[in-house]
């Protein structure tokens, strides 16, 4: 699918991080989109994106309260919209270990919501965004968005005769983002005292600008059915901490409920159904005819080798201290850093 003029999208959790990158990201590059609608729950944010792009310059933008939990708000959202872009979730670790239902009825029952509201408006292509933690998950949150994943590749199988595809983008922790450790350890900083689970752990780590190219590339490229993983750095904890605090003391507090010490976005058993195209990697349904289609857009993808996972402990692209302390003053805008 192109972005042209003609387009209606809608993004689900448009006020949040990602949603305000990637609606920036349309204006500046596809401005003359027919429509763009901000879809999400949060009265306050709403308003405050309303004064950034006021109606009188920026006409093509809707804004939509709504929970994806109200799937007849989604069916009254979804009127003549041809992309949908699903970015609306419940993601914070610790609070779905003690709210596990919440977490449900948002990425699992939100998510179907999601799916049939597409399928009953002839929606055309639907991205959902997803998490390293739905590989192999072992706290609630990514074993919601697993099943939110599942979902939305399974319903590639009930489209008929529709015109409709769902794919999934699966990325690692975002930069900067709200919730991350990285505006919490700055913070932490100022007592003299850095709060870490433990000194071996490692993360994945992708920036705002390119969450929103992967999902450009998604829009574009994508058949239905796959789940889309860009090849991103990795990052230790204790050169993060290196890199915001030199001089701070680490105090190791041991790993929360649901944290894992290495977080992956390939599991070992998902490796026979990947394949490798350069910038991405693509695990796709068993049994599928999608490897032949990708095939004949470049004959040099091929299948992962046996074995293959892709583990933020064993990648092959680490950041240094300086590389992470340059990434946070170009993408949080933080002064505070030491030079």
């Amino acid at each position: 699918m192109d972005i042209t003029s003609d387009l209606s999208i809608l993004v689900t959790g448009g006020t949040g991080s990602f949603g305000k990158a990637f609606v920036r990201k349309i204006i500046e590059q596809f401005p003359k989109t027919k429509r763009l609608i901000i879809f999400s729950r949060d009265e306050l944010k709403q308003w405050q994106m309303q004064q950034e792009y006021p109606e009188i310059d920026f006409p093509q933008l809707r804004f939509f309260l709504g929970d994806i939990r109200d799937k007849n708000r989604l069916n009254m959202a979804l009127e003549g919209v041809d992309l949908v872009i699903h970015a609306a979730a419940l993601k914070q670790v610790p609070a779905a270990e003690y709210n596990p239902m919440e977490f449900i009825k948002t990425n699992v029952i939100g998510s179907q919501n999601l799916i049939e509201a597409c399928t009953e408006n002839n929606v055309k292509k639907v991205i959902a965004l997803s998490t390293d933690k739905a590989s192999s998950p072992i706290n609630l949150y990514g074993a919601t968005k697993l099943c939110s994943d599942k979902l939305f590749i399974a319903a590639n199988n009930i489209v008929g005769s529709r015109a409709l595809n769902f794919s999934v983008v699966r990325y690692g922790n975002v930069m900067g983002s709200r919730g991350s450790v990285i505006p919490l350890f700055i913070e932490k900083s100022r007592t003299g005292i850095i709060p870490i689970t433990d000194k071996a752990m490692t993360r994945f780590n992708i920036t705002l600008e390119k969450s929103v190219e992967t999902t450009l590339w998604a829009i574009k490229n994508s058949f239905g059915g796959e789940i889309i993983i860009p090849k991103i750095p990795s990052y230790k904890i204790c050169d993060l901490v290196n890199a915001i605090a030199p001089n701070s003391e680490i105090e190791i507090i041991g790993t929360r409920p649901g944290e894992k010490l290495h977080e992956e976005m390939i599991s070992l058993s998902d490796s026979p159904f990947t394949i490798d195209v350069g910038s991405y990697y693509l695990i796709l349904p068993p049994k599928s005819e999608l490897f032949n289609k990708y095939l004949s857009i470049d004959p040099s993808y091929e299948f992962v080798k046996n074995g293959f996972s892709y583990s933020s402990e064993t990648n092959n692209d680490f950041l240094t201290v300086d590389d992470i302390r340059s990434l946070i003053k170009e993408y949080t805008s933080n002064k505070l850093l030491p030079l």
